[in-house]
């Protein structure tokens, strides 16, 4: 059976930027606080006339252009993300239409800020069961559009952008996907959600008067849970595969709290030099993140072929997921 590998990592954010301090005129805080308490300085904030397909179309074409893949060898599009241009059509099917991928199928799915590593995890699948050559996997979010600007518990922290993986069958056994650890705990759906816009609360006058239409976050709950399962299932996935925390060259984590991926670092024991950290410049762009990260590893020289590289994400449902890899280029 093939196995799959990460060949190509494009990625989006769009122009404008929002500082700390930018947000300080809109709602009572200010740079110091922020930094202390999340270690974001700015986040990327989308025009209005800019859409989830849009950016998600730009890392697409990112992806491939560094691979140098036409659209048409695409099979596949699974695009990942809780903010799609409509419920239906499917972002995805907006994508591959603008992208010109018209041999491939595709899906969105939904795991928020756990999103992208779940449809990584259906990529490898995919390909490992030689039904699939090449699959496009996007994250991709337009926060900015669900966010509540009067509230600083959760303003703070949002920001837009789009990453993308090319996952392809790989030519030796040793580079590419090793393994993968997913779950989700719905004890955890009241801690972090949108409240209104589905078919439990469709939105109305009095869900927009009463501003149910943003997101809502009990920051100590999520912040709790994250730390203890971005650890547990990251300590799993290497005993299961015979590796320990030193051998990892990269944790490459979801990119929602400084203090979350030190404090999962630490427990690990793997060392700051080895852990990848961008939330400064980009904010949580829920599941663009990883990709987003990837990026700049790779433009740093930090991330190499045959390093071993481990992703971890948290995100609201509660959604888990960590995942093993080889990198192949």
């Amino acid at each position: 059976m093939p196995k799959a590998k990460i060949s190509a990592v494009g990625c989006f954010v769009p122009p404008q930027v929002l500082t700390n301090d930018d947000l300080s005129r809109m709602v009572v805080t200010n740079d110091a606080w922020i930094v202390e308490r999340t270690g974001i300085k700015e986040r990327h904030i989308a025009e209005k006339t800019i859409a989830t397909s849009d950016m998600a179309l730009e890392a697409a074409r990112d992806a491939l252009q560094q691979r140098g893949v036409g659209p048409d060898e695409l099979e596949a599009v699974i695009v990942c993300t809780v903010t799609p241009d409509m419920l239906f059509p499917s972002t995805a099917c907006l994508v591959q239409h603008k992208l010109g991928a018209k041999g491939a199928w595709g899906f969105d799915l939904v795991a928020a800020c756990s999103g992208f590593l779940y449809g990584l995890t259906v990529a490898a699948q995919m390909v490992c069961a030689g039904s699939h050559g090449k699959i496009l996997v996007i994250g991709a979010d337009t926060m900015s559009r669900i966010i509540d600007y009067t509230d600083r518990s959760t303003c703070i922290l949002f920001g837009d952008g789009a990453g993308a993986f090319l996952v392809e069958a790989s030519e030796d056994d040793y580079s590419g996907y090793i393994g993968h650890l997913n779950e989700i705990d719905g004890s955890g759906a009241p801690f972090l959600n949108m409240p209104a816009g589905g078919s439990r609360m469709p939105a109305s006058t009095e869900t927009v008067n009463a501003r149910q239409h943003y997101v809502k976050q009990e920051g100590q709950q999520v912040f709790k849970f994250a730390v203890r399962k971005m650890f547990e299932l990251s300590e799993a996935i290497l005993r299961r595969h015979g590796f320990q925390a030193s051998d990892v060259k990269l944790l490459i984590p979801h990119q929602a709290n400084k203090r979350i991926i030190t404090a999962t670092a630490e427990r690990l024991g793997i060392p700051p030099e080895n852990v990848v950290i961008n939330l400064d410049r980009f904010g949580n762009t829920t599941a663009a993140t990883i990709p987003l990260a990837a990026r700049d590893a790779l433009a740093e020289g930090r991330l190499k072929k045959g390093d071993l590289i481990l992703f971890a994400a948290v995100g609201a449902g509660y959604t888990a997921g960590v995942s093993l890899w080889r990198w192949a280029y």
